[in-house]
């Protein structure tokens, strides 16, 4: 078989109108302070650490910096990621884009980042519940930071480069040749938590009102399921020329959006159906993603929420027909260019906020490497500021929290497509890979062979497709449906026999991308009474154009430990 790479009726202030652990060795060292920060961690401390070249050039502002004692220092190693945030390269949007510089002003100084003193949270409102005088606000806001000079760290364009770096690979791992990568594994969270944070000090700033908060887009509720009107005005300094024409409001939105527009009258309950299929994953790893340690890329271990609707929703917004495919929302070297990239951005914080009270117990990843995982970023003062995943647990202690609206998903749970097809009748072949993805593949997979029940306790039952290789600069999408036999044109996000998506949103990477994508079926096994079954079938459908753009190496199922 051929190499794939040689294959080449709303208000403004209302919502739609629905119609009907132990750090390992290596060999770098480094300085840590130790600086109490109990109730971001669960109750126990948080790890400052302190870079050398950081403490050349001399530490504090605001924020505040503890004082280094004898016996503070302490010399230790890890795998914790850090980017390189001296050496900065531009990035191309796309294999035939012109280089683009998302690289910020020279940084001279980094100070360590402490949790502000906040006596009463802000309170970020949902998009259409806002106040007349909330949106006058933001849009003075954002006005006012585009008219900042392009060179300052708080201008709206300057954040706009922030988000590019990051996410389309401008810097590479401290000490390592990798790319720093936020996406496809747990600094996403944590990292656009940081990101947002920042950024709304800079409103708050500018606006001399430190209550000021960012709306979220309550894309999760029927309220919500369409562009917020308010950032449709071309007069406003929300509005951005370079979304999709055909997705203005009241225009429906549609969670798991792969390119394909299909007219479901029920669309607004399987959006409902599918959030709640998202949101009910049990791990940290399926939720927040694989923790990545230093040397490694990403290895597509997105958690469920950034997979979708979080990649749908960049692509549905993104302007099709623009010079560069998907700007702004689209790629995600310019979706911060778009003030809704903002809102979107944290009502998908707001769910990691729903997620970790949705049980009685901690939820977050414990990896220390995870933990001491750090972003640079500016602040409402210019200043370059150090911020670790371990400070960005709990909202309450950067001083936000969210409105509270109705969350109806919670009470929508995934169904069975109409057919209920329990036995597949003529069941289709087991077909050989790798298999380029230009149309429906079908096939059946063994399950694992366990010799007695006790063998699957803490275990879960994992789906793999194995070696996908992909066009990254293509917004490229197909759903993965179980016990499926036959065109499956019924079923989508929300059913039971849904088993997950994979969307890609277009970034820098010029070369053809290589990952795996792994599925948690136990469950869903269970939900289609297939305990019993030694195969089951497996349909992979790509929904755009551009299947010959994918290929996919292997699958198999198989027994992971649960984490």
């Amino acid at each position: 078989m051929a190499s794939l790479s040689s294959l080449l009726s709303v208000s403004p202030y209302s919502g739609c109108k629905i119609q009907p652990s132990v750090i390992p060795l290596n060999k770098r060292r480094s300085v840590n302070n130790y600086v109490s920060c109990k109730a971001s961690n669960n109750g126990e401390d948080s790890v400052n650490k302190f870079d050398r070249r950081d403490m050349l050039f001399g530490l504090g502002n605001l924020y505040g910096v503890a004082t280094l004692s004898g016996k503070d220092i302490a010399l230790a190693d890890d795998w914790s990621l850090s980017p390189d945030v001296h050496n900065c390269k531009p990035v191309k949007p796309s294999a035939v884009g012109k280089k683009m510089d998302c690289c910020p002003p020279k940084i001279k100084e980094i100070i360590e980042f402490t949790p502000p003193v906040v006596p009463t949270p802000r309170v970020r409102p949902a998009v259409h519940l806002m106040t007349p005088d909330q949106i006058a606000d933001l849009e003075k806001g954002i006005q006012m930071m585009k008219m900042l000079p392009e060179d300052d760290p708080r201008s709206f364009a300057h954040q706009a480069k922030v988000h590019c770096a990051y996410c389309d690979d401008a810097y590479k791992q401290m000490d390592s040749t990798m790319d720093f990568q936020v996406h496809e594994n747990a600094l996403f969270f944590p990292f656009h938590r940081a990101y947002l944070y920042f950024f709304e000090r800079i409103l708050c700033h500018l606006l001399e009102k430190p209550d000021f908060a960012i709306p979220f887009w309550n894309w999760d509720a029927p309220p919500g399921m369409c562009m917020p009107k308010i950032y449709t005005k071309p007069s406003s300094s929300l509005y951005d020329e370079n979304r999709d024409k055909c997705h203005q409001p009241p225009k429906l939105l549609n969670l798991n959006y792969g390119g394909k527009e299909v007219k479901d009258p029920e669309i607004v309950d399987f959006n409902l159906r599918w959030m709640n299929d998202q949101m009910s994953v049990e791990t940290a790893k399926e939720f927040l993603g694989k923790v990545i340690k230093r040397g490694n890329g990403p290895e597509n271990g997105s958690g469920s929420i950034e997979t979708s609707p979080h990649n749908n929703i960049h692509i549905w917004v993104g302007d099709p027909e623009a010079t560069i495919h998907g700007e702004d929302m689209g790629h995600f070297y310019s979706a911060g260019r778009d003030p809704l990239f903002y809102a979107h951005h944290a009502n998908v914080d707001r769910m990691w906020n729903i997620w970790q009270k949705m049980k009685d117990r901690p939820r977050d990843h414990t990896d220390m490497d995870w933990l001491n995982s750090s972003f640079v970023l500016y602040d409402e003062n210019r200043k370059a500021v150090r911020i670790k995943v371990s400070q960005c647990l709990d909202s309450k202690i950067l001083g936000y929290v969210y409105q509270d609206v109705p969350i109806p998903w919670k009470d929508t749970p995934p169904i069975r497509r109409p057919k209920q097809e329990r036995s597949l009748g003529n069941l289709p072949p087991t077909i050989d890979f790798p298999q380029i993805l230009s149309s429906d593949i079908t096939t059946m997979v063994d399950r694992p062979e366990v010799a007695s029940p006790e063998d699957t306790i803490n275990k879960n039952e994992v789906l793999v497709l194995e070696d996908v290789e992909y066009d990254p600069t293509l917004p490229l999408h197909f759903d993965v449906l179980l016990n499926v036999g036959d065109e499956g044109e019924d079923v989508r996000a929300g059913h039971i026999e849904f088993v997950g998506t994979f969307t890609n949103v277009p970034h820098g990477r010029t070369t053809y991308h290589k990952t795996s994508l792994h599925f948690v079926i136990t469950k869903k096994i269970q939900q289609l009474g297939l305990e019993g079954d030694k195969k089951v079938a497996v349909k992979i459908v790509p929904n755009v154009n551009g299947g010959d753009r994918i290929k996919i190496g292997g699958i198999k199922i198989q027994l992971e430990d649960i984490e």
